[in-house]
Protein backbone atom coordinates (compact mmCIF):
# COMPACT_ATOMS: atom_id res chain seq x y z
CA UNK A 1 0.00 0.00 0.00
CA UNK A 2 1.49 3.53 -0.86
CA UNK A 3 1.83 6.06 1.59
CA UNK A 4 -0.52 8.80 -0.26
CA UNK A 5 -2.79 6.21 0.07
CA UNK A 6 -3.10 5.98 3.79
CA UNK A 7 -4.27 9.71 3.79
CA UNK A 8 -7.81 9.14 3.79
CA UNK A 9 -7.58 6.66 6.95
CA UNK A 10 -4.95 8.79 8.71
CA UNK A 11 -6.20 12.17 11.05
CA UNK A 12 -5.36 14.36 13.45
CA UNK A 13 -5.45 14.41 17.33
CA UNK A 14 -6.70 17.89 17.87
CA UNK A 15 -9.34 18.46 20.48
CA UNK A 16 -9.52 21.95 21.85
CA UNK A 17 -12.47 23.48 22.84
CA UNK A 18 -14.94 24.67 20.26
CA UNK A 19 -14.12 28.44 21.24
CA UNK A 20 -10.65 27.92 22.35
CA UNK A 21 -8.85 30.79 20.93
CA UNK A 22 -11.64 33.25 21.64
CA UNK A 23 -11.62 32.24 25.44
CA UNK A 24 -7.62 32.34 25.53
CA UNK A 25 -8.11 35.87 24.21
CA UNK A 26 -11.02 36.71 26.87
CA UNK A 27 -8.60 35.10 29.35
CA UNK A 28 -5.09 37.00 28.59
CA UNK A 29 -7.59 40.25 28.23
CA UNK A 30 -8.41 39.67 31.89
CA UNK A 31 -4.88 38.87 33.34
CA UNK A 32 -3.71 42.28 31.39
CA UNK A 33 -6.71 43.84 33.72
CA UNK A 34 -5.95 42.01 36.60
CA UNK A 35 -2.22 42.56 36.36
CA UNK A 36 -2.86 46.69 36.00
CA UNK A 37 -5.11 46.45 39.27
CA UNK A 38 -2.55 45.16 41.22
CA UNK A 39 0.21 47.23 40.05
CA UNK A 40 -2.12 50.17 40.48
CA UNK A 41 -2.99 48.95 43.89
CA UNK A 42 0.43 48.01 45.30
CA UNK A 43 2.06 51.44 43.90
CA UNK A 44 -0.59 53.47 45.75
CA UNK A 45 -0.22 51.48 48.65
CA UNK A 46 3.13 52.39 49.11
CA UNK A 47 2.93 55.76 48.04
CA UNK A 48 0.24 56.45 50.28
CA UNK A 49 0.66 54.11 53.52
CA UNK A 50 -2.52 52.26 52.91
CA UNK A 51 -1.63 48.68 54.25
CA UNK A 52 -5.97 48.17 52.54
CA UNK A 53 -4.63 49.12 49.34
CA UNK A 54 -1.02 47.18 49.31
CA UNK A 55 -2.86 44.15 50.45
CA UNK A 56 -5.80 43.49 48.29
CA UNK A 57 -3.00 44.41 45.60
CA UNK A 58 -0.66 41.06 46.92
CA UNK A 59 -4.25 39.26 47.30
CA UNK A 60 -4.33 40.17 43.80
CA UNK A 61 -1.29 38.92 42.47
CA UNK A 62 -2.18 35.81 43.56
CA UNK A 63 -5.17 35.75 41.50
CA UNK A 64 -3.31 37.09 38.58
CA UNK A 65 -0.87 33.82 39.03
CA UNK A 66 -3.47 31.58 38.86
CA UNK A 67 -5.13 33.42 35.86
CA UNK A 68 -2.05 33.66 33.86
CA UNK A 69 -2.06 29.45 34.40
CA UNK A 70 -5.28 29.91 32.71
CA UNK A 71 -3.88 31.98 29.82
CA UNK A 72 -0.73 29.59 29.37
CA UNK A 73 -2.52 26.89 29.39
CA UNK A 74 -4.40 27.94 25.93
CA UNK A 75 -1.53 29.04 24.69
CA UNK A 76 0.54 25.79 24.84
CA UNK A 77 -2.74 23.62 24.20
CA UNK A 78 -3.02 25.82 20.86
CA UNK A 79 0.64 25.61 20.10
CA UNK A 80 1.63 21.69 20.58
CA UNK A 81 -2.32 20.78 19.49
CA UNK A 82 -0.47 19.17 16.48
CA UNK A 83 2.69 17.22 18.49
CA UNK A 84 2.70 13.66 18.27
CA UNK A 85 4.08 13.20 21.18
CA UNK A 86 0.79 13.58 22.83
CA UNK A 87 -1.15 10.49 22.62
CA UNK A 88 -4.33 12.16 22.12
CA UNK A 89 -3.37 15.53 21.76
CA UNK A 90 -3.21 18.61 24.04
CA UNK A 91 -6.65 18.83 24.88
CA UNK A 92 -6.76 18.28 28.90
CA UNK A 93 -4.08 20.44 29.22
CA UNK A 94 -6.85 23.21 30.10
CA UNK A 95 -8.09 20.87 32.97
CA UNK A 96 -4.30 20.27 34.27
CA UNK A 97 -4.32 23.73 34.50
CA UNK A 98 -7.82 24.19 36.09
CA UNK A 99 -6.36 21.32 38.82
CA UNK A 100 -3.33 23.70 39.23
CA UNK A 101 -5.72 26.91 39.99
CA UNK A 102 -8.49 25.28 42.23
CA UNK A 103 -5.26 24.26 44.67
CA UNK A 104 -4.16 27.76 44.70
CA UNK A 105 -8.00 28.97 44.92
CA UNK A 106 -7.73 26.55 47.87
CA UNK A 107 -4.66 28.13 49.76
CA UNK A 108 -6.23 31.05 49.28
CA UNK A 109 -9.48 30.23 50.99
CA UNK A 110 -7.33 28.73 53.86
CA UNK A 111 -5.12 32.35 54.07
CA UNK A 112 -8.25 34.10 54.08
CA UNK A 113 -9.70 32.00 57.40
CA UNK A 114 -6.51 32.10 58.91
CA UNK A 115 -6.41 35.81 58.58
CA UNK A 116 -9.52 36.14 59.76
CA UNK A 117 -9.61 34.09 63.22
CA UNK A 118 -6.46 35.91 64.00
CA UNK A 119 -8.37 39.63 63.52
CA UNK A 120 -11.19 38.35 65.52
CA UNK A 121 -8.88 37.03 68.27
CA UNK A 122 -6.76 40.47 68.22
CA UNK A 123 -8.48 43.14 66.59
CA UNK A 124 -7.03 45.66 64.75
CA UNK A 125 -7.84 49.14 63.80
CA UNK A 126 -9.84 49.40 60.48
CA UNK A 127 -10.01 52.85 58.31
CA UNK A 128 -13.47 51.81 56.89
CA UNK A 129 -13.58 55.12 53.99
CA UNK A 130 -10.29 53.52 52.69
CA UNK A 131 -11.16 49.60 53.38
CA UNK A 132 -14.35 50.42 51.26
CA UNK A 133 -13.30 52.51 48.77
CA UNK A 134 -10.07 49.83 47.99
CA UNK A 135 -13.05 47.07 47.88
CA UNK A 136 -15.20 48.94 45.45
CA UNK A 137 -12.66 48.77 43.13
CA UNK A 138 -11.36 45.34 43.32
CA UNK A 139 -15.28 44.51 42.90
CA UNK A 140 -15.80 46.60 39.72
CA UNK A 141 -12.76 44.69 38.14
CA UNK A 142 -13.59 41.83 38.99
CA UNK A 143 -17.25 42.26 37.76
CA UNK A 144 -15.93 43.04 34.47
CA UNK A 145 -13.91 40.37 34.55
CA UNK A 146 -16.19 37.55 35.34
CA UNK A 147 -18.61 38.80 32.63
CA UNK A 148 -15.72 38.51 29.81
CA UNK A 149 -15.59 35.03 31.36
CA UNK A 150 -18.74 33.78 31.26
CA UNK A 151 -19.31 30.66 29.96
CA UNK A 152 -22.28 31.41 27.81
CA UNK A 153 -22.29 28.69 25.11
CA UNK A 154 -22.68 25.46 26.68
CA UNK A 155 -26.15 26.12 27.56
CA UNK A 156 -27.95 24.53 24.14
CA UNK A 157 -31.07 22.40 24.24
CA UNK A 158 -30.05 19.71 21.24
CA UNK A 159 -31.00 16.45 21.88
CA UNK A 160 -27.59 15.04 21.53
CA UNK A 161 -26.25 13.46 24.66
CA UNK A 162 -25.35 16.03 27.87
CA UNK A 163 -23.44 14.98 30.66
CA UNK A 164 -25.66 15.59 33.85
CA UNK A 165 -24.56 12.44 35.84
CA UNK A 166 -23.62 13.52 39.70
CA UNK A 167 -24.09 17.13 38.75
CA UNK A 168 -20.47 17.23 36.80
CA UNK A 169 -20.91 18.88 33.13
CA UNK A 170 -17.40 17.66 31.84
CA UNK A 171 -18.09 18.99 28.36
CA UNK A 172 -17.68 22.54 30.05
CA UNK A 173 -14.41 24.01 29.66
CA UNK A 174 -12.69 23.35 32.89
CA UNK A 175 -10.07 25.77 32.37
CA UNK A 176 -12.57 28.80 31.36
CA UNK A 177 -13.99 27.74 34.54
CA UNK A 178 -10.93 28.20 37.09
CA UNK A 179 -10.54 32.05 35.51
CA UNK A 180 -14.00 32.55 35.98
CA UNK A 181 -14.66 31.29 39.71
CA UNK A 182 -11.16 32.99 40.49
CA UNK A 183 -12.77 36.36 39.82
CA UNK A 184 -16.12 35.17 41.09
CA UNK A 185 -14.03 34.56 44.58
CA UNK A 186 -12.77 37.64 44.69
CA UNK A 187 -15.58 39.12 43.83
CA UNK A 188 -17.84 37.83 46.01
CA UNK A 189 -14.74 38.51 48.65
CA UNK A 190 -15.27 42.68 48.24
CA UNK A 191 -18.93 42.27 48.44
CA UNK A 192 -18.59 40.84 51.23
CA UNK A 193 -16.10 42.82 52.58
CA UNK A 194 -17.94 45.94 51.94
CA UNK A 195 -21.06 44.66 53.32
CA UNK A 196 -19.31 43.93 56.31
CA UNK A 197 -17.32 47.15 57.13
CA UNK A 198 -20.37 49.15 56.42
CA UNK A 199 -22.09 47.64 59.16
CA UNK A 200 -18.73 47.20 61.42
CA UNK A 201 -18.64 51.45 60.63
CA UNK A 202 -22.27 52.07 62.03
CA UNK A 203 -22.64 49.45 64.45
CA UNK A 204 -18.76 49.50 65.87
CA UNK A 205 -19.19 45.99 65.75
CA UNK A 206 -14.98 45.13 64.64
CA UNK A 207 -16.33 41.58 64.84
CA UNK A 208 -18.34 41.73 61.53
CA UNK A 209 -15.58 41.78 59.19
CA UNK A 210 -13.20 38.64 60.19
CA UNK A 211 -16.70 36.80 60.74
CA UNK A 212 -17.84 36.88 56.82
CA UNK A 213 -13.96 37.02 55.95
CA UNK A 214 -14.39 33.21 57.47
CA UNK A 215 -17.27 33.03 55.86
CA UNK A 216 -15.94 34.13 53.01
CA UNK A 217 -13.03 31.46 53.14
CA UNK A 218 -15.62 28.91 53.11
CA UNK A 219 -17.71 29.37 50.04
CA UNK A 220 -14.14 29.69 48.20
CA UNK A 221 -12.97 26.75 49.36
CA UNK A 222 -16.28 24.55 48.66
CA UNK A 223 -15.93 25.78 45.04
CA UNK A 224 -12.24 25.20 44.69
CA UNK A 225 -12.90 21.48 45.55
CA UNK A 226 -15.87 21.21 43.03
CA UNK A 227 -12.96 22.55 40.35
CA UNK A 228 -10.53 19.96 41.95
CA UNK A 229 -13.44 17.35 41.75
CA UNK A 230 -14.62 18.02 37.69
CA UNK A 231 -10.69 18.15 36.35
CA UNK A 232 -9.12 15.99 38.65
CA UNK A 233 -12.15 13.07 37.04
CA UNK A 234 -11.06 14.60 33.39
CA UNK A 235 -6.80 14.09 34.41
CA UNK A 236 -8.14 10.01 35.52
CA UNK A 237 -9.80 9.53 32.92
CA UNK A 238 -13.37 9.11 34.91
CA UNK A 239 -16.27 7.98 33.22
CA UNK A 240 -17.16 11.00 30.70
CA UNK A 241 -20.74 10.53 30.34
CA UNK A 242 -22.72 8.17 31.44
CA UNK A 243 -26.07 8.92 28.58
CA UNK A 244 -23.65 9.01 26.04
CA UNK A 245 -22.31 5.14 27.15
CA UNK A 246 -25.52 4.15 27.14
CA UNK A 247 -26.46 5.70 23.54
CA UNK A 248 -23.26 3.44 22.28
CA UNK A 249 -24.82 0.36 24.08
CA UNK A 250 -28.13 1.32 22.39
CA UNK A 251 -26.99 1.58 18.95
CA UNK A 252 -24.01 -1.50 18.77
CA UNK A 253 -25.76 -3.93 20.75
CA UNK A 254 -28.09 -5.24 18.28
CA UNK A 255 -28.79 -8.51 15.85
CA UNK A 256 -26.92 -10.40 18.43
CA UNK A 257 -23.84 -8.30 18.69
CA UNK A 258 -22.54 -7.31 22.62
CA UNK A 259 -20.23 -5.28 24.17
CA UNK A 260 -17.33 -6.79 26.27
CA UNK A 261 -15.54 -3.90 26.89
CA UNK A 262 -16.18 -0.07 26.74
CA UNK A 263 -13.98 2.62 27.36
CA UNK A 264 -15.39 6.05 27.37
CA UNK A 265 -13.16 8.89 28.53
CA UNK A 266 -12.54 12.59 28.24
CA UNK A 267 -9.95 14.12 25.38
CA UNK A 268 -10.70 17.55 25.69
CA UNK A 269 -13.85 19.89 26.15
CA UNK A 270 -16.27 18.47 24.19
CA UNK A 271 -14.79 15.58 22.80
CA UNK A 272 -14.84 11.93 23.89
CA UNK A 273 -12.88 8.60 22.82
CA UNK A 274 -13.83 5.33 23.19
CA UNK A 275 -12.43 1.57 22.86
CA UNK A 276 -14.93 -1.08 22.20
CA UNK A 277 -14.99 -4.28 22.43
CA UNK A 278 -17.51 -6.50 20.15
CA UNK A 279 -18.62 -9.88 20.29
CA UNK A 280 -20.92 -11.48 18.09
CA UNK A 281 -22.05 -14.88 16.56
CA UNK A 282 -21.91 -13.19 12.92
CA UNK A 283 -19.03 -10.47 13.13
CA UNK A 284 -19.13 -7.54 10.94
CA UNK A 285 -16.28 -5.41 9.78
CA UNK A 286 -15.08 -2.71 12.81
CA UNK A 287 -16.14 0.25 10.26
CA UNK A 288 -19.88 -1.10 10.53
CA UNK A 289 -20.03 -0.27 13.87
CA UNK A 290 -18.50 2.44 13.99
CA UNK A 291 -21.04 3.77 11.43
CA UNK A 292 -23.89 2.94 13.57
CA UNK A 293 -22.01 5.63 16.13
CA UNK A 294 -21.91 8.46 13.52
CA UNK A 295 -23.41 12.00 14.32
CA UNK A 296 -23.30 11.77 18.37
CA UNK A 297 -21.57 14.94 18.36
CA UNK A 298 -19.09 14.69 21.63
CA UNK A 299 -17.53 11.20 19.79
CA UNK A 300 -14.29 12.24 18.16
CA UNK A 301 -11.70 9.21 18.50
CA UNK A 302 -13.52 5.84 18.09
CA UNK A 303 -11.61 2.60 18.59
CA UNK A 304 -13.87 -1.13 17.68
CA UNK A 305 -12.40 -4.60 18.08
CA UNK A 306 -14.11 -7.05 16.58
CA UNK A 307 -14.10 -10.75 17.74
CA UNK A 308 -16.58 -13.78 16.82
CA UNK A 309 -18.63 -15.82 20.14
CA UNK A 310 -16.53 -18.55 20.20
CA UNK A 311 -18.89 -22.19 20.96
CA UNK A 312 -18.40 -24.83 22.85
CA UNK A 313 -18.20 -27.97 21.21
CA UNK A 314 -19.92 -30.91 22.82
CA UNK A 315 -17.76 -33.89 23.38
CA UNK A 316 -19.16 -37.04 21.70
Amino acid sequence: MHSHSLDQWTHDHVFLGARHEHNERRTWFVVGLTMAMMTGEITAGSLFGSMALLADGWHMATHAAALGIAALAYLFARRQAGNARFAFGTGKFGDLAAFASATILGLIAVQIAYESVLRLVHPVPIAYGEAIAVAALGLCVNLASAWLLRDDHDHHGHGHSHSHAHGHHHHHDNNLRAAYVHVLADAATSLLAIAALVVAMYSQWVWTDPAVGIVGSFVIASWAYGLVRDSGAVLLDVRADENLETVIRDRIETRGDRITDLHLWQVGPGHCAAVISVISDNPLAPATYKRRLGGLKRLCHVTVEVERCPHETVAA
